[in-house]
């Protein structure tokens, strides 16, 4: 199986009617049960990977990764998957891609992209959640394709429960339109004033592969990292009004507590396990296996023991300054989540 390439497409409207119709991986079902969902959903650098890898070792969940990159940078980029082969040789991938579409070249990517831009926005969440009717098709076809992937990794793992942590909360919106998906949404919230020091910093992706894919991890000015803090997390606790299952999960408590944080977050997700399924957390650390994640942060190769533990260098790194600023403009949702006021580590 080769890398697919995009295609030129009609508009949504004409590709919903026509082309999309007549692909042949429409006419397969393949659905036996409704497929759980657990979307880990935030803003970026707030602890997401970290917690997706430690939802991978327990019995019954398949991570895999961030799936709403997955259409470019694993189909026409061949970008790593986290096990460590090309997407395109990564036997449990080509098995996903064969139950879901027929295999990966029956994906029209250009298509799935042109339908993430137009309904996956921060400026489209109202709009996603009244069901405005000048995005539905964009929103199907979306959905269409995600649950696809969903189900047909689930089905080849042998797991109930697959981890996606696209974390974009559009996307969350999306899916929870889907009545044959069981979405649980996992709200993960990390200090705004250590998530923008951490988009300041420069990261290389170890993932990268040829001319075609992106080198650098995106960076922002902590006053942009501040408004995004504060538009993804209204929008994903939002949800819970709407009637979608949310659990908050704060990424300080989640690295002080893993085990305890685990166990919550797979009751959550209606997973029965003993407390064997959790030997892999150790004092401090994580023993981590390969997981077959698509796309997302570096953190997605660690392997063996991996130590954790809070990340707070912002308060020694992050200018006063920029620390005031962000502050400022993240309150009062800095005190809802507990973190305003904080001049010391809490314990």
């Amino acid at each position: 199986m080769g890398p697919s390439r995009p295609a030129a497409h009609p508009s949504l409207e004409g590709l919903a009617q026509a082309d999309v119709e007549a692909r042949p991986w429409r006419r397969c079902t393949l659905r036996n049960s409704m497929a759980r969902v657990v979307f880990l959903a935030g803003l970026g650098r707030s602890g997401t990977t970290l917690l997706e890898r430690a939802l991978a070792e327990l019995p019954g969940v398949q991570a895999l990764g961030e799936v709403n990159h997955l259409w470019r940078r694993s189909l026409v980029d061949d970008e790593l998957c986290g096990c460590g082969e090309p997407f395109s040789r990564c036997p449990h991938w080509r098995a996903v891609g064969d139950q879901a579409f027929g295999g990966w070249d029956n994906v029209d990517v250009a298509a799935v992209e042109a339908a993430q831009s137009e309904a996956m926005r921060l400026r489209h969440i109202a709009g996603l959640a009244r069901g405005r009717p000048s995005l539905r098709t964009a929103v199907e076809i979306v959905a269409e394709h995600h649950r696809r992937v969903y189900e047909a990794a689930g089905a080849v793992a042998g797991a109930p429960v697959v981890v996606d942590s696209s974390k974009h909360p559009a996307l969350a919106y999306v899916l929870r339109r889907d009545p044959a998906l069981d979405l649980r949404v996992v709200h993960v919230v990390r200090d705004p004033r250590g998530v923008a020091y951490s988009w300041t910093k420069q990261v290389e992706r170890p993932e990268r592969r040829g001319n075609g894919s992106e080198r650098w991890m995106a960076r922002y000015s902590p006053s942009a990292s501040a408004l995004l803090w504060l538009a993804h997390n209204s929008s994903t606790a939002m949800l819970r009004a709407l009637g979608t299952r949310v659990m908050l999960v704060r990424y300080e408590s989640f690295v002080r507590e893993p085990a305890q944080t685990l166990a919550a977050v797979a009751q959550f997700a209606g997973l029965e396990l003993d407390a064997d399924a959790f030997a892999f957390v150790e004092p401090g650390a994580l023993r981590l296996q390969p997981a077959h994640t698509a796309s997302g942060n570096p953190l997605r190769f660690a392997l063996g023991r991996l130590e954790i533990r809070v990340d707070e260098a912002w308060r020694t790194q992050l200018p006063r300054r920029d620390s005031l600023l962000v502050s400022a403009l993240t309150y009062p949702q800095l005190a809802h989540y507990g973190f305003a006021g904080r001049r010391k580590a809490v314990p």
